[in-house]
């Protein structure tokens, strides 16, 4: 099964990271400048084929900016249940996750992979449903992370942050109305951040399942964050207390 990584940045990523991934470069006819002639020389070195396409053929092909650049990938792995549970398993350090619930935009998906990649997360966890497709718009934001941070897809989200909490995992959730502030709470040790959908946050189920609940201090007039932005700051307050 393929798909279609677009622009410079995610298709350069592409190409130093998981060259082997990669079916086929698709460049714009006549875009000649020095950071797609770093792109051709990558591509030639793994020989990876290169077609040339007018603008508006690749337009017809990605609902995006592509920059004129476009990369027929085989399909980003998908993980499961079996997967995660293998993967607490066999950690060396202490599990450090992020979970999304009801997460349904892709950009927001594809930004909250690269800030858990960037934080030193470990794998990426959503429900089947009410959740954002990992498709070519995600895994263009997620600028790489898309391939070194798992996203593991669980039936029942409830069910899975039980089974964490069983393996040791402390559920951390995110909400407005807690009444702790995130740099209040202890982060350390095996944990669990759960992110809401904007506005309608939590699902019931999820909130009652987390062990505690968080927020992060507001100083202006809105209300709450993107998402990825929230995640972040959750995320590198952990990395603060863990590496302090």
């Amino acid at each position: 099964m393929s798909q279609y990584s677009f622009g410079i940045h995610a298709v350069q990523s592409l190409l130093e990271r998981e060259p082997k991934r990669v079916r086929g470069l698709l460049l714009q006819q006549g875009r000649k400048d020095k950071r797609i002639q770093q792109l051709i020389d990558l591509a030639k070195q793994h020989r990876i084929k290169i077609r040339h396409l007018d603008r508006k053929e690749l337009d017809q092909m990605i609902d995006g900016v592509h920059q004129g650049v476009v990369a027929e990938v085989e399909a980003v792995q998908i993980r499961n249940e079996t997967f995660l549970e293998q993967l607490i398993q066999q950690l060396e350090v202490p599990p450090f996750l992020l979970v999304l619930d009801g997460v349904t935009d892709p950009h927001n998906l594809g930004a909250c992979l690269r800030t858990a990649d960037a934080a030193g997360v470990q794998a990426v966890i959503a429900a089947k449903d009410k959740s954002a497709p990992l498709n070519a718009t995600a895994v263009k934001v997620a600028c790489g992370a898309a391939d070194t941070v798992p996203y593991v897809v669980v039936t029942n989200l409830a069910r899975t942050l039980k089974q964490l909490q069983a393996a040791g995992v402390w559920i951390t959730g995110t909400a407005g109305e807690a009444t702790q502030l995130v740099n209040e709470a202890s982060l350390t040790g095996p944990m669990a951040l759960v992110m809401g959908a904007e506005g309608s946050g939590m699902r019931r189920l999820t909130r009652e399942n987390c062990d505690q609940l968080v927020k992060i201090p507001m100083a202006g007039s809105v209300s709450s964050l993107n998402v990825s932005v929230a995640a972040g700051v959750c995320l590198f307050e952990a990395v603060r207390q863990r590496n302090g």
